[in-house]
């Protein structure tokens, strides 16, 4: 077989992306990237000079996935409405991403939450926690919601939805509709955090 020359642009990208497509379908055993090369048609060598050995590879699906999520994430956060609507979003936009990427999700909290997972990872993975902690300092300062620890209820919201999403993207809802399931979390996260808050507020 006579090898294809290199000559991507982007050939990290373009990796990246095929990788996050492969995973999906066939697990991350069944990422390879000799297969990979093959897929965006380069030789089968052309992958070292952005990824030394498969391992670097899932680490850096890893980190783009949280970059992608952050994203989605962030947006959502500074979308228009009201401090609730806009933590609707944000569950929205973390549960949709964990439909639409169930295997990358798994290997972005797996790689995350290993003992030689790079400090850079860690920090990356845990701003989607940071924007939900801004979001609830911003909403108990505006008085919509009760004081609390914002670092301890953000992470019962994390809690919360991320065992939605893992639920909504194993399709174990038990024929509740995602939608509904991210309806009745947040409405539940929401009314927990405004106990104490006067009626006019926190509705």
């Amino acid at each position: 077989m006579i090898e294809q020359p290199y000559h991507h642009g982007k050939l990290r990208e373009a990796l990246l992306e095929r990788a996050m497509e492969t995973i999906e379908v066939a697990g991350v055993e069944g990422l390879s990237l000799r297969q990979l090369a093959r897929d965006v048609n380069v030789s089968h060598g052309a992958p070292a000079k952005h990824f030394r050995d498969r391992q670097a590879l899932i680490d850096a699906l890893a980190m783009a996935g949280f970059e992608l999520m952050n994203h989605r994430i962030l947006t959502a956060s500074e979308s228009e409405g009201s401090l609730r609507e806009r933590f609707v979003s944000v569950a929205k936009a973390y549960v949709g991403f964990a439909v639409a990427h169930p295997a990358l999700l798994s290997v972005m909290y797996s790689t995350k939450h290993h003992t030689d997972s790079s400090a850079e990872l860690r920090s990356t993975g845990g701003q989607g926690i940071e924007i939900a902690k801004g979001m609830i300092i911003e909403a108990q300062e505006a008085g919509e919601l009760a004081a609390g620890n914002p670092e301890t209820l953000a992470m019962v919201c994390f809690v919360s939805l991320h065992g939605a999403a893992l639920l909504a993207a194993g399709k174990h809802l038990d024929g509740m509709p995602v939608e509904a399931a991210v309806a009745a979390t947040t409405d539940t996260l929401w009314a927990g955090m405004t106990v104490g808050v006067p009626a006019a507020q926190s509705s």
